[in-house]
């Protein structure tokens, strides 16, 4: 089993909602905190940008094929890579929340 340093892992969980709800790493979280700061807006918001740059680099790639002069083959290449990063990314990202919920779930009571 890995050792997990607990002091290490809640700095940067508090590190990660600081940026999250863009205020300081060490400031306290609002009382009145409202959903759309939550964690869902924010999974929504990521899912929301890998999609636009999906679609831009679509269109960029349509632009390119039907012979648009201001297209250039480097600008479609750059947005496709951009967009499989940011893909392969949201993919991680999914993977991992679901093995923290099946290690959740499969914890004793």
């Amino acid at each position: 089993m890995n050792s997990i340093d607990v002091n290490r892992v809640l700095s940067q969980i508090r590190a990660l909602q600081g940026q999250a709800g863009n205020r300081p790493a060490g400031a306290a979280p609002a009382a009145d905190t409202t959903p759309s700061n939550g964690f869902g807006a924010l999974l929504k918001n990521s899912i929301d940008s890998v999609a636009k740059a999906q679609n831009s680099a679509g269109d960029l790639q349509k632009k390119f094929e039907l012979g648009d002069p201001n297209t250039d083959l480097a600008s479609v290449m750059l947005a496709t890579s951009k967009s499989q990063v940011s893909f392969k990314a949201m993919v991680e990202v999914r993977n991992r929340m679901v093995s923290a919920y099946q290690d959740i779930m499969n914890m004793p009571l």
